[in-house]
């Protein structure tokens, strides 16, 4: 995942959030006319400054477009107390299915309660709640984990030092790739953990910390696994700065564009591709059919993908 603040994806984003709606006004009137109802889903975010993130939303977007149903999209802000507020409203907007990407496991699970109590199926997407929801729509971000340590262990010969970046605390996927770093970790005896710690997503704050491990194990570090690469890319660069990079393996989660090319250039040893188009038009899919009362997958696993020099053509666009 990745946090965006350049003026030109500030801007970018206001023109498409603009578009959006414009589009939506046009469908509205058009539904008026001809006198059918159009479906409304709410959708709440986790993050529309997080770049992998923002590519799911696009493509609920463009799915909504195709399938003439009006989204009323909000942004959580990470913040699981203002999601819940959010499906609140939602639900007293009388919107016919629910959208979430959650925040957190534990505090944005209320809103899947409330959702369900109100007869409105809610999904959730990329992300889980301890209460179950109408439908899930993501990936195993345990099986994530599992490809990159792997990745990592069979270039170190299952011997050597790691240091795990974790994303936001408490959030699924920070939970489950750490699970599945360490299932892995467990059965190399002779390659070691010997820091952890998080960086919330942020390719600035996971530089930082690298930084200090730098300082802290220098050459003793001999891979650096980031639970998504904006983190793996600050650790680059962290890396890079103290002329380390060549000595050291850098995995991580998501292939967003930078990753892509940081692997191209040889600067990011493997990413594992989390498909962001896939995740956001499945759960428009879903959220349609559930709101029909039609008969829907109550689970839509995506697969992750080990990116690497190798095959990098296959996801390059």
């Amino acid at each position: 995942m990745r946090r965006i603040s350049s003026p030109f994806f500030s801007t970018a984003l206001f023109i498409s959030v603009l578009f959006t709606s414009c589009n939506q006004a046009t469908t509205s009137e058009k539904s008026q006319t001809d006198g059918s109802k159009k479906l409304v889903v709410g959708v709440t975010m986790l993050s529309m400054q997080n770049e992998f993130i923002v590519n799911v939303h696009d493509e609920m977007v463009k799915k909504a477009q195709e399938t003439g149903i009006e989204l009323l999209t909000v942004d959580a802000e990470r913040s699981a107390l203002k999601q819940v507020e959010q499906v609140e409203s939602f639900i007293a907007q009388k919107v016919d299915a629910i959208i979430m990407n959650p925040c957190e496991v534990e505090a944005s699970s209320p809103a899947v309660a409330k959702a369900l109590a109100a007869k409105i199926p809610i999904i959730n997407v990329n992300s889980e709640t301890r209460s179950k929801p109408s439908a899930f729509v993501g990936s195993d971000d345990v099986e994530s984990a599992r490809i990159a340590m792997r990745y990592i262990a069979d270039k170190l010969g299952g011997i050597g030092n790691v240091v795990m970046i974790h994303g936001y605390m408490g959030q699924a996927a920070q939970l489950k790739r750490e699970q599945g770093a360490r299932e892995i970790l467990k059965q190399y005896p002779n390659l070691k953990l010997i820091a952890n710690q998080t960086a919330e997503w942020d390719r600035a704050k996971a530089m930082s910390l690298m930084e200090n491990w730098i300082q802290s194990f220098g050459p003793k570090i001999n891979a650096v696994f980031a639970h998504n690469d904006e983190m793996g890319l600050g650790a680059v660069k962290a890396l890079t700065d103290a002329g380390l990079k060549d000595k050291i393996i850098v995995v991580s989660i998501d292939a967003i564009p930078d990753a892509l090319q940081a692997v191209k250039k040889g600067t990011l040893d493997a990413t594992v591709f989390q498909n962001a188009e896939q995740q956001g038009a499945k759960a428009i899919e879903t959220a349609i059919k559930a709101a029909k009362g039609q008969a829907y997958d109550k689970e839509t696993l995506i697969p992750f993908q080990l990116v690497t020099k190798d095959n990098l053509d296959k996801f390059l666009k």
